[in-house]
């Protein structure tokens, strides 16, 4: 059976796309096969980028490693039966369409409550949850005091991973292992990274996750996204000095990918 991610949150601007793409190719370098899915139904950045990977490609007479990307099929709405959901079956006919050929499948969720994201949660063998570094993201996670020190109980978000959790072990499947993805970190030890910390470690023991650093912010994930392209392809075109930014971020990934610890996945990059 292929091993589903899913990297999700309930609040956009915290890297969702940036990490799922970069993961997803990562995979795909190293001799994976890796099949995709945007649930985020309006905006589709996962599958614009790959989009823009392909027609990139295209024009440049390239073949780079890429995830297969697939739209939720449609369903007729008559074909459903009563009292059933007709975005379950059509969460339900991607992944069996892709889970034969494929060794992962990466789900990239909307920036939102939905009733595909919660589905896709129950699904997941490996969350990701990337998190912008500040107490306004992590209100995500739960909810803190007046000074950041102490946890004062869990928000909406965390309660569905916990719900999703319940359906999991209900059907007898393993437990979600949560990687909660530190993003935008800043390099010097402020007051504020410091809380932050010291309240994530609190909060990682109580409902059960793990951490890992993400991705600084850098200009070169902007200037990617128009060709669909990740720092792992750089060197496929032509580009032979990478700058210090470049290579600090190609470690984060480094860093990353060994961190989330896949099943069969030795980082090779």
């Amino acid at each position: 059976m292929a091993h589903i991610i899913v990297v999700g949150n309930e609040k956009g601007g915290a890297g969702k796309s940036t990490v799922s793409m970069h993961v997803a190719t990562a995979l795909s370098r190293m001799g994976h096969k890796v099949g995709c899915l945007d649930l985020d139904l309006r905006q589709k950045t996962m599958g614009r980028y790959i989009s823009n990977r392909s027609a990139f490609m295209a024009k440049s007479d390239l073949n780079l490693p890429t995830p297969d990307y697939q739209d939720l099929p449609e369903i007729d709405q008559a074909s459903v039966p009563d009292g059933e959901n007709i975005h379950d079956h059509r969460l339900s006919m991607a992944v069996a369409g892709l889970e034969p050929e494929n060794d992962f499948i990466l789900i990239d969720c909307p920036g939102s409550h939905t009733r595909l994201s919660q589905v896709a949660h129950s699904l997941a063998d490996t969350l990701i949850t990337p998190l912008n570094d500040s107490f306004i993201d992590f209100d995500l996670l739960a909810h803190v005091d007046s000074d950041g020190e102490e946890i004062t109980g869990p928000s909406v978000y965390s309660e569905m991973v916990w719900n999703a959790r319940q359906l999991r072990a209900r059907a007898g499947l393993s437990p979600i292992d949560w990687i909660v993805v530190r993003n935008r970190m800043g390099a010097q030890q402020m007051v504020n990274k410091e809380k932050m910390e010291r309240v994530i470690a609190k909060l990682s023991k109580r409902i059960g996750f793990r951490t890992a650093p993400g991705f600084n912010e850098r200009v070169i994930f902007r200037e990617l996204f128009p060709r669909g392209l990740t720092l792992l392809d750089l060197r496929d075109l032509g580009v032979k000095g990478l700058n210090i930014s470049n290579v600090a971020a190609r470690n984060e990934l480094r860093g990353l990918i060994s961190a989330l610890n896949l099943p069969g996945v030795t980082v090779d990059f």
